[in-house]
């Protein structure tokens, strides 16, 4: 039965710009059917004008991170003194305060055309390492305030045990870990999925995860058929500091341990071997890569096109929130490529969307989701075609418009189930999101 047909002015279906789509939405919030060639709005259908896009899904997000935006561009520094602003951040969380910032955070994902995020969550206790009553307060915390924002959310609930290959937890990690994976593995198989929630893994990095550890988090994820995400190859002093410890790569050490495979993803995968790039390519193991932060923490340029090429799909993410905005990861990927080559044309406009929707939808678990198609969730978002920086191109380029001009400022709607959550370029749950951002950061100033 349908619920609500949307006439969709633009629509990019995956290979073109189609003009005059009616798409119409089931109870369940899916897309039941799909019809072209629609030149007028059916009557009794909500019209969204521009470029109409499946939702953008951020594959890698720390909620928390958003508070550090302009506080760690002051002066000069390395990812290492960056992560000590990051712990002073995480010391002031409580799953009030981490509720309401991310409640925040998730509405200007979704101002942004973001549908769903994969949150890389490792704040999992109070500070010092005691659990809360509720030993997954932190992480529920985080489901509420996606629904509170109207997104879907994967959960990487994160194992995070070590602050070096065999030394244990510093002050500020005490809070981030479960002691063993075992214990992890506990206290994660309490959580439960929701209609807008998914719970996954993580392992935080090869140095916060004990090597003889790794195997049970891959097993629990492999046992759920849920995805697992890590931090991979990001800095070279974690490569050196693995080959000092294990006498090889991190990818390698991962391989050793069965963590590699279709469902997982490497985050950054930044400063790889050629061997590396082919065991990612040959198990299916995907790239999230992140150009805003990467570059803003100075950490390099992945290999992205010879990690594609190998048969690693690629995602995105906004990770530390320097900005929130998919069209612009999948923009920067390309230009960064263009910087190292001295080439252009990398990916298609086509390539880089699917990036940013279908394929970091099935890195996140949601292989039904990032399509316009019948049977897809039907969550999408629009892209005005006539801002200062969208005006002028033919709408068939509306996908070249998108990647290379349009920012998160030009969504104009965002749909989840089939019901707005951005419309006309305000939010529908969260009233006022810059007010909300500033109390939620100020919050954990103290």
């Amino acid at each position: 039965m349908s619920l609500t047909t949307y006439w969709l002015e633009h629509a990019w279906l995956g290979t073109h710009v189609e003009p005059g789509v009616a798409l119409e939405v089931t109870e369940d919030g899916r897309i039941g059917a799909l019809r072209i060639g629609v030149e007028t709005p059916p009557p009794g259908a909500e019209v969204l004008r521009g470029l109409t896009l499946p939702g953008l899904a951020n594959a890698h997000s720390h909620a928390f991170h958003r508070a550090l935006r302009g506080a760690v561009q002051v002066g000069s520094g390395t990812f290492w003194t960056w992560r000590e602003l990051m712990y002073r951040a995480a010391q002031n969380l409580t799953p009030d305060t981490y509720f309401a910032l991310a409640r925040a955070v998730y509405a200007e994902m979704a101002l942004a055309g973001i549908t769903n995020v994969g949150e890389f969550h490792y704040v999992h206790h109070a500070p010092g390492g005691t659990p809360y009553a509720d030993p997954n307060a932190m992480g529920e915390a985080l489901i509420e305030a996606a629904a509170a924002a109207g997104i879907r959310i994967t959960l990487l609930d994160t194992a995070y045990l070590s602050s070096g290959f065999g030394e244990a937890p510093n002050a500020h990690q005490q809070r981030f870990s479960d002691g063993t994976a075992e214990a992890w593995a506990e206290r994660v198989g309490a959580l439960k999925p929701r209609a807008h929630a998914l719970i996954g893994a993580a392992v935080h990095s090869v140095r916060a995860v004990p090597a003889d550890q790794l195997a049970t988090v891959a097993r629990w994820a492999e046992e759920r058929r849920a995805p697992l995400h890590v931090h991979l190859s990001e800095q070279t002093a974690e490569n050196d500091a693995c080959q000092a410890a294990h006498g090889r790569t991190p990818t390698q050490l991962l391989a050793d341990h069965g963590v590699l495979g279709p469902r997982t993803t490497g985050v950054h995968n930044t400063h790889l071997t050629d061997a590396d790039i082919a065991l990612l390519g040959g198990t299916g193991t995907g790239t999230c890569m992140c150009p805003t932060t990467e570059r803003d923490l100075a950490d390099g340029i992945g290999p992205a096109t010879r990690l594609q090429r190998a048969g690693s799909p690629l995602s995105l993410g906004s990770d530390s929130h320097a900005v929130i905005d998919l069209l612009e990861e999948a923009r920067a990927m390309e230009l960064n490529e263009r910087l190292r080559s001295r080439t252009r044309g990398h990916w298609t406009a086509n390539a880089l969307l699917t990036a940013a929707t279908g394929d970091g939808h099935a890195a996140l678990g949601l292989p039904d989701a990032g399509r316009l198609e019948a049977g897809a969730l039907a969550d999408f978002a629009t892209v005005a075609l006539d801002t200062v920086r969208t005006a002028g191109p033919l709408p068939r380029l509306g996908a070249e418009t998108a990647v290379f001009a349009a920012t998160a400022s030009d969504v104009r709607h965002t749909v989840v189930a089939g019901r707005h959550v951005v419309r006309d370029g305000h939010h529908t749950l969260v009233g006022d999101v810059p007010t909300a951002l500033a109390e939620s950061i100020a919050a954990l100033r103290g």
